[in-house]
């Protein structure tokens, strides 16, 4: 057994030393791979990374009221009286002046200028009272300061300043007929929050006309995930047309909107790695085709046909592997941390990173061996079957 395994090693580094006599095919064929496996990467890191901003945005804690059917914060509508009347439910945790905790806000759009490509998108506003800041986690101004209620100043999400020019501290920046200062910039630990721009709420309404209508409502709740008795007295008052859940699961809905860029990933490239295992095929036949008289001598000598078999397909898959790592390495030099900006559930941008994870790096070397696996066996078949009389042949 020992002399078996013996053979398949010496073939193995015969056909490994012997690259460089194929060294453009070589390369071509770890290229291909390294390709594949870092588009792929890319479009996973991309919806990883989007996904991990939404997580880190809704909390169990806190619940948020919409309008029946609404699937977006922009899409819904609260009136006053649907708000003081939830204010009333039972399930709210009470503030520090003992009345229920809760931030009653609008959400409006804005245009920005995207820095990258010098073209319009749509930034939230959200219209926010001071006990709405209560209901959020990891809020730090980073420099200036909180807007100040009932004047036309704004507090801008690094997210934003990141990706978008003219947000800078002390600029004016004029939304319809309206001149709104920026006093502050704001950190919420790279939530979704740091995607928006905050001003008083009251302020909003008068501004974009919103007469006293709110789009959502957040609550806290006394006990942490149970919206139960809310949702009971929502059920028990027919003039409420709104739904509650907790952040963290409204969050997570709108998370699922980027799962389809996880699945286009996946599709573009198995796409591409069916050229790329064209091009190993290729590769792997060529590779046979010159060593055969070689193959054939070894096995004159006693080599088993397995050793051809085991060493051609190793051969594959070490070239496999090497552009897979090249294009793991690829993406994570160029992408893992690389900050971008989509469209979100309410036709808004979402300032995310894209983030790389170990499973995704586990995915792409998985995509790179099944390559090298596939593309191998084949002429690994053929090599296995080379005639001993080929070895006496001249000219082959």
């Amino acid at each position: 057994m020992s002399g078996f395994f013996s053979q398949i090693w010496t073939v193995i580094v015969m056909n490994i030393l012997s690259l460089p006599r194929r060294l453009w095919m070589s390369l071509a064929t770890v290229f291909a791979v390294a390709v594949v496996v870092a588009v792929l990467l890319s479009f996973l890191a991309m919806a990883n990374g989007f996904e991990k901003t939404l997580a880190g945005t809704g909390s169990d804690s806190v619940a948020i009221v919409t309008r029946v059917g609404s699937q977006s914060e922009l899409n819904s509508t609260l009136s006053r009286d649907d708000v003081n009347l939830l204010a009333t439910s039972p399930g709210i945790a009470s503030n520090d002046g003992g009345d229920p905790n809760y931030s009653a806000e609008l959400y409006v759009i804005v245009d920005g200028i995207k820095r990258a490509s010098q073209t319009e998108a749509n930034i939230p506003m959200r219209g926010i009272a001071q006990q709405g800041f209560a209901l959020r986690d990891n809020i730090q101004i980073v420099a200036g300061r909180m807007f100040e209620t009932g004047r036309n100043e704004i507090v801008v999400g690094q997210g934003v300043q990141r990706e978008f020019d003219g947000f800078e501290l002390g600029r004016k920046i004029r939304f319809g007929k309206t001149n709104w200062e920026v006093v502050g910039i704001f950190s919420t630990g790279g939530s979704a929050f740091e995607s928006e721009l905050w001003a008083d709420a009251a302020t909003v309404q008068t501004q974009f006309q919103r007469g006293s209508t709110f789009q959502t409502m957040r609550l806290r709740l006394s006990e942490p995930g149970n919206v139960e008795p809310m949702r009971q007295f929502i059920e028990q008052n027919p003039r409420l047309a709104v739904e509650v859940q907790t952040e963290a699961n409204y969050f997570a809905a709108q998370g699922e909107a980027l799962n389809s860029i996880a699945v286009f990933g996946w599709i573009l490239s198995i796409i591409m790695g069916l050229g790329a295992l064209a091009g190993a095929l290729n590769t792997m036949y060529t590779s046979v085709s010159s060593r055969s008289t070689e193959i054939a001598t070894l096995r004159a000598i006693g080599f088993s046909n397995s050793s051809a078999f085991f060493g051609t397909l190793a051969e594959s898959v070490v070239l496999s592997m090497v552009g897979g790592l090249l294009g793991a390495l690829a993406a994570f030099l160029f992408m893992d941390g690389f900050s971008a900006s989509t469209l979100g559930a309410s036709f808004t941008q979402v300032v995310f990173t894209f983030e790389l994870s170990p499973q995704l790096f586990r995915n792409g070397i998985a995509l790179a061996l099944g390559i090298g696996l596939v593309g191998g066996v084949f002429p690994a078949w053929r090599a296995a079957r080379v005639p001993v009389i080929a070895a006496f042949r001249s000219g082959v």
